[in-house]
Order: C-alpha cells, then structure tokens, then sequence
C-alpha cells in the first residue's frame, strides 16, 4: 500500500502547518467534511500547536534512544486539522524530526488517503493521528503508534463504555494532556524507537 511515489506526494510539518493555516483563513479546515464544529477545532488545534510547538522539550530517555537508531526511517503520519488528538501529539513527531538526521517526518491526510488508512485502523475506526515508521530504502513497516497514549486510549475507551458524552470525555482528554505533557508520548515512542530502529 505504501510507494516512494505516495511518500514523496506527503507533505512536511510547516506545509502541514500552513495548509490548516491558510484553509483557516478562507473559512474550510482539512478533510472531506466541512462544518462550524470542525472549524472550530481546528482553530483550537492551531493555538494548541503554535503553544507546543514553542514549550515543547524532549527528555532525557527519548534523546538518548534518538541517538541509538541506526539506518535512514520516514515517520509517515495520516492526520487532519481539525483532530484534537493530532493537535496534541503530532507537533512532538516534528520536534524529533529536528533533533534526528536519521528521520523524516511525512504528513498525509486521512481522508485524501482512505485506503492507506483502511490499513491502521483502531478497533475498526479511522482513529488519528496515526505514525507509521518505515525503513527509507526497502519501505519495510517497523512499527505503528496512534491515535494516542496508551494510558489515555484505555481511559477514552472506558469513558465511552461508561457512557459518558462526547463533549465531557473532550474536556476530561485534554486535562489528561494538559497535565501529562508529552511525558507518556515521549516514553512510549522511546520504547518504539529503542524496540525497532536500533
């Protein structure tokens, strides 16, 4: 499913950045569904990002396993503007990509790509973000993350178990973010990294 070609059509965090910026400003967000709730997210993930994007800092585990890998890896992310989720997680993969010459980050939107994404599906839904590292040459798969940490994942799922409303489990997940900061993520792509890229 995935080519050379469809990697070089993906697009880098800045041109990712500046889609959602520009469609913003003509009214639209990413994807296939446009509404005023959609436009609304994304106007939040654009603040979100624009924050993480200035306060965010690797720890030490990460660095370290960040410097142990050895060969050349694309990070292939599907995503969309208007994803909290993505909003929260996908400014990190950016930030490694910077502090790792062995990486390049390459974004694709999901709904532009709906069989790549049929492919990674979380308990049968097209969940996001979700980071799918191959090998640059051979394009071998050697692992995939998403749509979010662990820790939150288990709890969003029992939210929605227990029946809790959207709009509340929305509040609950970026309390959860906002007092976890990247430090679940950061470990959890430290293990991946150290599992298999070394």
């Amino acid at each position: 499913m995935i080519t050379h070609r469809l990697i070089e059509s993906a697009i880098s965090y800045s041109q990712y950045r500046q889609l959602i910026a520009d469609l913003l400003a003509q009214g639209k967000t990413t994807g296939h569904t446009q509404s005023e709730q959609y436009l609304e997210y994304a106007k939040i993930n654009l603040q979100r990002m624009n924050r993480l994007d200035k306060t965010l800092v690797l720890g030490a585990g990460l660095i370290s396993a960040l410097n142990n890998i050895s060969g050349q890896y694309y990070w292939v992310v599907l995503t969309e503007g208007w994803c909290g989720d993505a909003s929260q997680n996908v400014p990190l993969f950016n930030l490694i990509e910077k502090n790792c010459s062995n990486l390049t980050l390459k974004i694709l939107l999901r709904d532009d790509n709906p069989e790549l994404m049929d492919q990674y599906l979380t308990d049968g839904s097209r969940s996001i973000p979700k980071l799918i590292c191959f090998e640059q040459e051979s394009l071998r798969e050697c692992f995939t993350w998403g749509p979010r940490p662990s820790t939150l994942q288990a709890l969003v799922k029992k939210l929605i178990a227990d029946g809790v409303p959207k709009p509340e489990r929305g509040i609950i997940v970026q309390k959860w973010y906002n007092e976890d900061k990247t430090r679940t993520l950061q470990y959890e792509i430290a293990e991946l990294i150290t599992n298999n890229m070394t």
